[in-house]
């Protein structure tokens, strides 16, 4: 179970970001920036890792955990508009997945306020959002 966020942007430079060791997929400045501005927010942050479908980071806040994930498809679009995903999964605890609890809901606070910063800051179009039950 996952929100989605999709969205076009020229903001990010993935010329800047460090090569992606397991897979050269950007998603790095997105997190960087997301980073920043989930602190004024008043939620805390890992610095952004590289996985094989792109990057990722921790974020605690409200209570919770999750795991937030970017890619894009850069390779085509160096000086134009990328196409971008965000994925935004809660953690949970082996019980909370046994009996249900705790899931990622439709009005989640975390969720609410990357789509509200991507829709605001990240000089977007097209955003999408999908939350997936």
């Amino acid at each position: 179970m996952a929100h989605v966020i999709t969205f076009r942007s020229a903001r990010f430079d993935v010329a800047r970001e460090r090569p992606n060791p397991i897979n050269p997929i950007a998603g790095e400045s997105v997190l960087r920036w997301l980073r920043e501005k989930l602190r004024e927010s008043r939620y805390e942050t890992t610095e952004p890792e590289p996985e094989d479908w792109g990057w990722y980071l921790d974020v605690h806040g409200d209570g919770a955990s999750y795991m937030v994930g970017a890619s894009g498809d850069a390779e085509d679009h160096a000086d134009g508009p990328i196409d971008w995903t965000l994925q935004i999964h809660k953690h949970r605890s082996m019980k909370e997945e046994i009996t249900g609890a705790n899931k990622l809901a439709a009005d989640d606070p975390l969720s609410a306020v990357i789509e509200r910063l991507i829709r605001q800051d990240a000089a977007a179009d097209a955003v999408e959002i999908t939350r997936e039950p």
